[in-house]
């Protein structure tokens, strides 16, 4: 018997390495002698720098930076010596991880914190930065960023903005100050595996706006700024990305790395998969599954998140995807036709949800160990 472990954390609950360790412990159960292989993933958001960091040799670099609420935060990112490589977490300064939930205001939040991990990063030597996506408290469409990289944001008087969700709609003019840094040698790399565009009902607004604290009437506002915000751009700086599949990815933070920073989009999760050689793997070993899984298993899991990556790699293997979650909105019909084998649901539906997410372990543990003493392996 022979397992691939590629788990996304459950939220909330467990990190990626503790969803492991459960399903291990499950899979031993049952098989003692069974080769369990594992890849600490990500598909660009939470958990990127833990990815990388498994993967790569790279240097540790914590600096005080701001939090999405511009409230002085010490973050951490990854600096590789020999490629000049940076890899920053948008999370790490701009996450909702950063906020109680009554801080959530995504009106005010902003990406400058990153901005100035970014910027850090290339005055000391980067040539490369791959950023994160995932996990934001902003819709500020990467403004932040963008100020941090010595762009300002006018009003129709000629006052500076603030980089925040609520001003995109207030912008007249976008200028690039005196000792700006020079970014023309510098490759930037957005990593996320969502597909929303910048605005519309699929939008960085109205797709997750909500969550980070938004009112309907504010999600209506933000999405506004952002079409005004893509005016702007594309009448003055002659780009236009808001199209682009992914463009919305937090809070519209793609977009501005296209527009004002010329990153590139590119796949978290392949970028990971990458990193761990998981082709060769899979090319020198024959294995009876991979197993996969996150918090909450929904339609949304299907637009490009960490999961659909390990479902399209089974099926390029031919080897059969058993999802683990916490709860699941899929039916064994729907499993089925998306490439998965099964979902395996941990949740006790004669206790709360609460109850499954503190016992989120032992009940992926048990789930597993029952799943395998009833199969026969292929």
């Amino acid at each position: 018997m022979k397992v691939l472990l590629i788990p996304d954390k459950f939220k909330g609950s467990l990190d990626a390495k503790e969803v492991i360790r459960a399903i291990s412990k499950g899979i031993y159960q049952v098989h003692p002698d069974a080769k369990i292989f594992s890849v600490l993933a990500s598909d660009g958001g939470d958990g990127f720098l833990n990815a990388v960091s498994e993967n790569l040799d790279c240097a540790e670099i914590k600096m005080d930076t701001v939090d999405p609420l511009n409230r002085v935060v010490k973050a951490d990112h990854l600096y590789d010596t020999t490629t000049k490589t940076a890899y920053i977490e948008l999370a790490k300064a701009s996450g909702l991880e950063l906020l109680h939930d009554a801080e959530r205001d995504v009106m005010r939040t902003s990406t400058y914190g990153t901005g100035l991990q970014i910027r850090h990063a290339i005055e000391n030597g980067a040539t490369k930065v791959y950023l994160g996506l995932g996990g934001s408290a902003t819709n500020d469409a990467g403004t932040g960023i963008a100020k941090a990289m010595g762009y300002c944001f006018l009003n129709d008087l000629g006052y500076e903005l603030e980089p925040v969700g609520g001003q995109l709609s207030n912008i007249a003019t976008i200028e690039k100050i005196d000792g700006a840094p020079d970014l023309k040698a510098i490759s930037f790399y957005a990593v996320n595996d969502v597909d929303n565009p910048l605005y519309g009902k699929q939008g960085a607004a109205f797709v997750y706006a909500e969550q980070k604290g938004a009112s309907s009437i504010e999600v209506r506002q933000l999405d506004k700024g952002l079409r005004h915000l893509e005016s702007i751009v594309k009448d003055q700086l002659n780009k236009n990305a808001a199209q682009l599949p992914g463009a919305g990815a937090a809070g519209g933070t793609a977009y501005g790395l296209n527009v004002f920073l010329n990153a590139e989009f590119i796949s978290g999760i392949d970028f990971v998969l990458g990193l761990a050689k998981v082709n060769q793997l899979l090319a020198d070993h024959h294995f009876n599954y991979i197993i996969t899984g996150e918090g909450k298993f929904d339609r949304q899991t299907l637009h490009g998140k960490l999961i659909k990556g390990v479902i399209d790699l089974g099926k390029r293997y031919q080897v059969p995807v058993i999802a683990v979650c916490g709860q699941s909105d899929i039916d064994s019909a729907q499993s089925k036709s998306i490439g998965l084998e099964q979902i395996l649901e941990i949740k006790d539906t004669a206790k709360s949800l609460q109850y499954s997410m503190d016992n989120a372990a032992w009940l992926i543990e048990e789930t597993t160990s029952f799943f395998f003493k009833s199969d026969i392996p292929k």
